[in-house]
């Protein structure tokens, strides 16, 4: 057992590979004649966040197979003894099964949600009265600092990849991903990130505390060791999203099942297509202003130093490229949910197919032409401000198409009320007020007077709160029969959609008339005429944190004892309602052949794919004893 793979090989391994790092740093320096030969920051770098991370990756097994090959072992019969979930402890290991890996996903980015929701409450907290309560500046800092870190990398981001991770090799008619072992390799690098970032709360100094953007100089020597795990947390991240996303772009290519052209795809395959294209693009940009962030930091390079003759805009240039296609990163597979879900709830086609894929394009090509306008306050070239707020305003376009054609879908449709079809209505008004405010803050007079306040922090929120938390609910919710096998509890559902939605607009709605009055954001204290609000704001963001436990608690008891799910409780048309909830280990026993549009709800006869005859007569019988 302890030369296996798995967790218990990884409690020796990853030990053993750290003090492997540790040596190799001493030595380094040592030969080198660099004083003091036991650098912390060094021994931290090397040791602690990159070393004992890849020994608890060899450790599990992740490397096993690679490693067999490399070394020239003659090949290995697969016995798929590493692939599908036949008890509780096969989430606990490598797994190359799509469907157990986008499970992983899911609860491990539940955590990490759970995790920076509670620093958001000691966050409002901290901020419930004037003057300074219970953490000081340096500590509060950290604390929404590494709040918007957890929420973006390892909650945001990840969970969409793990409902799709689930989802779209079913809807593709494929049998898994393509690249298994490197599916499951992309999942584990998650937890070492989210793991880092929190430790650094442990470091001399706190945790990492100049915000998620981590800008330079803020973020230069002076700033605690802490700052380095950020560095390298989001190294590791973005190294999970990359791999994730070439795996999705090469499954959706070269797998879809046959007579599934482009034209046919479900729209939210559609939207992982474009997202995955976004982060491969864009990802290598953050990573490298992170390197470079950490040599300045570890090795006193002058990357973004200026007094070394660095240039520290750069670095905004540099963070801005990836980070706003980064908010599409978080947003278009929310997209994609939303689809699904408003066409299946609505009993209609979806409005403008075509033109919703397209816009989806128009997206990933606009995306990379806005970064600026997050710098109008920054000090960048002057003349760089109206093209950037031109094209700012412009990338508005393709998503209100997307608004107007979820409309026109929901227009004199069957609508049906159930949980998911709550939170996309949720997410439809949410992400439209956020959206007006973000045309606002495209406006450079109005971005230069909100800059800074907490105009600013209502706007994020009413983006990737009321936007993609409100999809990602709508998405758990309406996929949980099928990864399931069990029903949720729809009355705690909605009890948790209406707790949700009513939070959420107490707490950041009045956000809005703070930062236009001046509130800056990001500090500890301020004037006591900000009060009465500030603290109507904590009470409110305490009953929002409070909504979590419903869903939590729903979650867990449905999985537990929950009805027994049928094959296709919402009567939808894609292919992974088509099989059994659970699906097969193996997806599908036959391929299928697709041959049609996967939203052709209410014309008679319609078909997406077609299945073997008994297994067609199976999933209608169990889907007409299922009322919609």
């Amino acid at each position: 057992m302890l030369y296996r793979g798995g967790l218990l090989r990884a409690v020796w391994m990853a030990p053993l590979f750290g003090m492997i790092g540790f040596g190799l740093v001493v030595l380094a320096r040592w030969a080198g004649g660099w004083h003091p030969i036991l650098a912390t920051e060094a021994l931290v770098l090397v040791a602690a966040l990159v070393a004992l991370p890849l020994g608890f990756l060899a450790g599990i097994g992740a490397f096993d197979y690679w490693a067999y090959y490399a070394l020239g072992f003659p090949t290995r019969a697969e016995d798929h003894s590493g692939h599908g979930a036949r008890s509780w402890r096969d989430y606990f290991r490598v797994n190359t099964d799509h469907k157990v890996i986008g499970v992983q996903y899911l609860v491990t980015t539940i955590f990490f949600f759970l995790s920076g929701g509670l620093l958001a409450l000691l966050v409002r907290a901290e901020l419930a009265k004037p003057g300074i309560q219970y953490f000081d500046p340096q500590t509060y800092n950290g604390l929404f600092s590494v709040h918007a870190a957890l929420m973006i990398f390892l909650f945001i981001i990840p969970a969409f990849a793990g409902l799709a991770n689930f989802v779209v090799p079913l809807m593709l008619g494929a049998g898994d991903m393509a690249f298994p072992r490197l599916n499951a390799l992309s999942f584990w690098l998650l937890p070492i990130a989210g793991i880092m970032m929190l430790a650094s709360f442990a470091m001399p100094g706190g945790a990492f505390a100049s915000g998620w953007t981590s800008y330079t100089p803020l973020a230069s020597t002076h700033q605690p060791i802490g700052t380095i795990f950020f560095n390298q947390g989001v190294q590791w991240a973005g190294a999970s999203s990359i791999m994730t996303a070439l795996n999705f772009l090469v499954t959706i290519i070269t797998m879809r099942a046959p007579g599934m052209t482009f034209w046919r795809m479900p729209l939210l395959v559609w939207a992982n297509f474009t997202t995955s294209l976004l982060v491969v693009i864009a990802t290598p940009f953050i990573a490298g202003s992170q390197f470079f962030s950490m040599f300045d930091h570890v090795m006193h390079t002058d990357f973004f130093n200026p007094v070394g003759g660095g240039y520290p805009l750069g670095y905004q240039h540099i963070f801005w490229f990836y980070s706003h296609p980064a908010v599409y990163i978080m947003m278009l597979p929310g997209f994609g949910i939303m689809s699904e879900v408003i066409s299946v709830f609505s009993r209609k086609p979806i409005f403008g197919y075509r033109l919703m894929a397209l816009s989806l394009m128009a997206i990933v090509v606009l995306g990379f032409s806005v970064w600026a306008h997050h710098m109008f306050v920054s000090g960048m070239s002057s003349w760089l401000r109206v093209p950037m707020m031109i094209t700012t305003l412009l990338i508005a376009v393709p998503t209100g198409i997307k608004i107007f054609s979820w409309l026109a879908t929901m227009w004199e449709g069957k609508l049906h009320f159930q949980t998911p079809m709550l939170f996309a209505l949720g997410f439809l008004s949410m992400f439209v007020i956020g959206g007006l405010s973000g045309v606002m803050l495209g406006a450079v007079p109005i971005d230069i007077h909100v800059s800074q306040t907490y105009f600013i922090v209502a706007h994020i929120h009413y983006v990737l709160f009321g936007g993609s938390v409100f999809t990602i609910f709508a998405g758990m919710y309406y996929w949980f029969p099928k990864m399931t096998g069990r029903m949720y509890d729809e009355r705690l559902g909605k009890l948790h959609f209406w707790l949700t939605f009513v939070g959420f607009n107490l707490t950041f709605f009045p956000m809005h008339i703070l930062g236009t009055e001046g509130m800056p954001r990001r500090v500890a204290d301020y004037l006591p005429k900000f009060a009465d609000l500030n603290m109507f704001i904590s009470l409110a963001s305490f009953g929002l944190g409070a909504s979590v436990l419903v869903f939590l608690y729903n979650m867990i008891t449905s999985w537990r004892s929950g009805p027994i799910a049928p094959a296709n409780p919402w009567r939808a048309m894609t292919l992974e309602w088509q099989v059994s909830s659970p699906p097969p280990i193996f997806n599908f026993d036959e391929i299928p052949q697709v041959v049609g549009s996967p939203y052709e709800y209410g014309v008679p006869g319609a078909q997406h794919a077609v299945l073997t005859p008994s297994r067609a007569r199976e999933v209608e019988e169990e889907t007409q004893t299922v009322p919609v």
